[in-house]
């Protein structure tokens, strides 16, 4: 029974994003297909989040890094197309599937230098060099005085996908969920695999881990890459949705954001997450029409979640033993 309660919750909420566009063309609310456009964007970033916070226990405080390399590498490409000028002798291209893996292998390699020099500490240690880490990728996007420095950078058009016009709200609103769907499934393949095993294991109990041969650098560090690659993938669906990129999306506020979206989801889910991400927009788009400190409500709603909820909305749903 619990199986299937989360089985018909995960195809519930797909029926939900699927059916947007349709209930806002009927209500005449075609805001509600930006408002889920953002929900899937920034649920990629939590779910990514979550594959190294909730699985493998590494409280990352510069994620937020990872989402604005990938919208400055489609923004730069676009500046560098727009005026001719070239990138490193290459005239540059609108072509997503020239970009986009482009951006994501360029946050992958950021993870790469981030997470095996900052795996080499942990605890608050960890908290601190990630953070550390994210406010230099801050700083060194503010002094980019040629793609805007701090008044971040315009981008003119969407990248482009032969034979789909991504020009178009609802066709981009799809694409966001399909890329969301199939990120999901990935990481759901990853947790419930060997690697996925080994990782949680090193969370439960490091020390007999290693008794038993597990390398921990190796294993954090590939869930380290794969999670900035996937937050990457967000910063680029972020960077094509806003049309606008700024060292703003790499403070340590975006960082406390993502991680408030996995602790209000459920940490440890996949799924939470997503519903983390929900709940976490959604409230502070009401709340910012009450008062421009919405974030002393959402405060004490998070603390709530924390002190109620241990296992977040998503573990208030679904039985804890049928998580992960």
């Amino acid at each position: 029974m619990a199986a299937g309660r989360k089985f018909w919750l995960n195809l519930a909420g797909l029926a939900v994003f699927v059916l947007v566009p349709a209930v806002a063309g009927l209500a005449d609310k075609p805001f509600l297909v930006s408002l889920f456009t953002r929900f899937a964007v920034y649920a990629i970033a939590a779910v990514s989040l979550d594959l190294v916070l909730g699985y493998g226990a590494l409280v990352s405080f510069g994620h937020a890094a990872f989402f604005a390399l990938g919208g400055y590498v489609v923004g730069i490409v676009a500046f560098h197309t727009a005026d001719g000028s070239g990138l490193l002798g290459w005239a540059g291209t609108p072509q997503a599937l020239v970009v986009w893996p482009l951006a994501i292998a360029v946050c992958a390699l950021a993870g790469l230098v981030i997470g095996f020099l900052s795996l080499r500490t942990s605890g608050v240690q960890f908290i601190m060099i990630t953070l550390a880490f994210a406010q230099m990728v801050y700083f060194v996007l503010v002094g980019l005085m040629v793609y805007g420095g701090d008044d971040g950078l315009a981008i003119a058009q969407r990248n482009t996908l032969p034979g789909i016009d991504l020009g178009h709200p609802v066709v981009y609103y799809y694409l966001c969920v399909a890329l969301l769907a199939a990120w999901v499934f990935l990481c759901r393949r990853i947790v419930g695999s060997r690697f996925g095993m080994a990782l949680r294991s090193l969370k439960q109990n490091r020390r007999r881990s290693i008794a038993l041969g597990l390398a921990p650098l190796r294993y954090q560090l590939t869930a380290f890459v794969v999670s900035a690659a996937g937050t990457g993938l967000a910063g680029v669906l972020w960077a094509n949705y806003a049309l606008f990129v700024s060292p703003d999306m790499t403070t340590w506020q975006k960082s406390g954001e993502l991680m408030a979206m996995v602790i209000l989801g459920g940490i440890g889910s996949i799924f939470g997450p997503v519903l983390g991400a929900i709940a976490f927009i959604g409230l502070e788009q009401m709340l910012t029409g009450w008062t421009e400190h919405w974030m002393l409500l959402m405060g004490p709603a998070l603390v709530l979640v924390v002190l109620f909820g241990r296992r977040g909305l998503y573990g208030l749903l679904v039985p804890e033993r049928d998580h992960g």
